[in-house]
This record gives structure tokens, sequence and C-alpha cells, in this order.
């Protein structure tokens, strides 16, 4: 299976980088987006230093700043040294179209798993939604903001572990070591986000099945567009939408449709405490159905091109 690309048809004048080399740069790529926005914020004053977002704007900033410069270090990469350009990463045709459809069905299945977690009891309403507030201007200000911020924030993290280096490593070692591989790395990125708990296992292994899930969704659509509207929408929804945690993050701000929290004496399993949604087993469950479903309809075989081989 080596040699199997995956957007786009490799020629004899793109260099590959070595797998490990990849790992280690994929660090350096996030660790650079994040510095190259902070170290500035800091000397304007604006983010505290030692501090995290004090606010919806300096999280705004995060989002857009600190995950768009690793996607221009990203991309940087690709056209100097590899000699390929956006396409190569699956930012190829029907951009619009594609990431519509995603957000979309981002949405559904994030509205999915909530409807299913308060069926079951596991949500209390906390407080009304924007349009339930005395001030609706400026509470949907910030759900607007933000909304372009996990745009950002969700398409940088496809272009770095699906876009660039999924792609990377089907080159060399084929399809499923990179699904697996790039799967695992993600979670891998997110294990430091709450102190080790159940919630942080099943969490982590619940982003490990969305990584394979998105993986396979990116293989089988032929490009990088629609997953990065899912991820957009899936963050965006859960943040603003519901103002539930974010791989265990909580944005401080009025959500769009109500503010839920932990109904008292719900299960962790459940509701993913201090994780959120994401360390439930209604995610465990949902993703797997997904994921089931796109490996019955197939087809991610067919995305493969057998190129000549490349300089490395």
């Amino acid at each position: 299976m080596a040699g199997l690309e995956l957007f786009a048809v490799r020629k004899l004048r793109h260099r590959r980088t070595w797998t490990i080399a990849a790992i280690v740069l994929c660090v350096v790529f996030m660790l650079g987006g994040q510095l190259g926005a902070y170290f500035p914020a800091i000397a304007a004053g604006f983010i505290t230093p030692g501090g995290g977002a004090d606010g919806w704007p300096q999280l705004a900033y995060q989002l857009a700043a600190a995950f768009g410069l690793s996607s221009v270090l990203v991309l940087l990469w690709a056209r100097f040294f590899e000699r390929r350009g956006p396409s190569a990463l699956g930012l190829n045709a029907r951009g619009a179209m594609r990431f519509l459809r995603g957000y979309l069905i981002g949405l559904a299945f994030l509205a999915t798993v909530i409807g299913v977690i308060w069926a079951a009891g596991g949500y209390v309403v906390e407080g009304p939604g924007a349009f339930g507030s005395a001030a609706v201007g400026a509470s949907l200000l910030p759900i607007g903001v933000l909304m372009l911020g996990f745009i950002i924030q969700g398409s940088s993290e496809e272009l770095l572990f699906r876009g660039w280096l999924m792609q990377l490593i089907a080159s060399r070692h084929g399809l499923w070591i990179a699904v697996i591989g790039n799967s695992a790395l993600f979670a891998l990125a997110h294990a430091g986000n709450i102190e080790p708990s159940n919630e942080l296992y099943v969490g982590l292994a619940n982003i490990v099945l969305f990584g394979l899930f998105i993986s396979l969704y990116a293989v089988r659509e032929g490009s990088l567009w629609g997953v990065c509207g899912w991820h957009a929408a899936w963050n965006w929804l859960l943040g603003l939408g519901f103002g539930l945690e974010v791989s265990g993050q909580v944005i401080e701000t009025t959500p769009l449709v109500t503010d839920l929290t932990g109904a008292p004496g719900a299960a962790w399993w459940l509701t993913g405490a201090s994780f959120g949604p994401e360390a439930s087993v209604v995610t465990t469950a949902v993703l797997l159905l997904g994921l089931v479903v796109l490996v019955v309809r197939g087809k991610t075989r067919d995305h493969g091109v057998e190129t000549a081989p490349a300089a490395a």
C-alpha cells in the first residue's frame, strides 16, 4: 500500500517528509503557532502572562491567531520543502459546498449527542440562551465571532492532522496506518486538557474514534473541506450552542440555544463530567455508528492513486 496518495497525484519533483520528522514537525507547528500568537499578545497587554483566555475576545484571538499561524507554517513547509500546494493537502475543488455540507452534518451529530444525554436525564437548564437574555445583540456578538474562530481552529487541526500528516503517512506506509496513526496522535495532543481521571481516559478514547471517523470521511470524499466544516461545527455548537465544555474547556459567555449543566447525581459516563460530552458513552455510540456507516459504504480504496516514486 506504500505510495497511496489521498488527495492529489504525487509528481517526481515532489519531496516527502520522513515519518518521524513529520511527527516532530507536528509539535513544532502547533507550538510555533501558539508561541507566535502568545508573545505579541502579552507584549500588547491583551493576554495576561501565565493565564489563558481571560474572556471571549482573548479566546477568539487565540483560536484565530494561534491556530491560523500553525496552518501557515504547515502550508509553507508543504510549499517550500515538499513542493506541494494546498490542493495536495485536500484543499481542492468545491470547497464551499463540501464545507457547508460537513458543517451541517457536524451540527446534526452534536445535536444528536446532546439530545440523547438530555433525554436520559443527564442535563438541566442552568440559564436561558442568547434570545432569552436582556441584551440579545451583546449576547450574539461573541457567538458570531467565536464561530469564525472555531472555523479557523477546527480547519487548522484538520489541515495538520488529516490534510498533511495523514496523507504523508499514507504515501509511505498505507492507508490504515495513516488513519490509525494520525488519530492516536490527535488524541495525544488533548491528553493534558484536564487532570487524569476516568472522564479524561474516555474522552481520549472518543477523540481517537473521532479521528478514525473524520479520517475516513476525508478519504471517502477525497477532500479536506468537509471535515473542516464538521470539526468547526461540533466545537462551536458544543461550547456556544449549549454552554458545555469543549474537551475540558469552558467558554464563559451566554450560549445560543440554552445554557445546560450536568443534572445532580448524573453519572460521569453519561455527561462526560469536566471533559464535557466528548467523554460521554453517548458520543462513543454516535461516533461508532458513523464509523460503521463509512466502513460499510466503503469506497475508501477508490481514492488512492498509485504514482511514480518521489524523492524522499
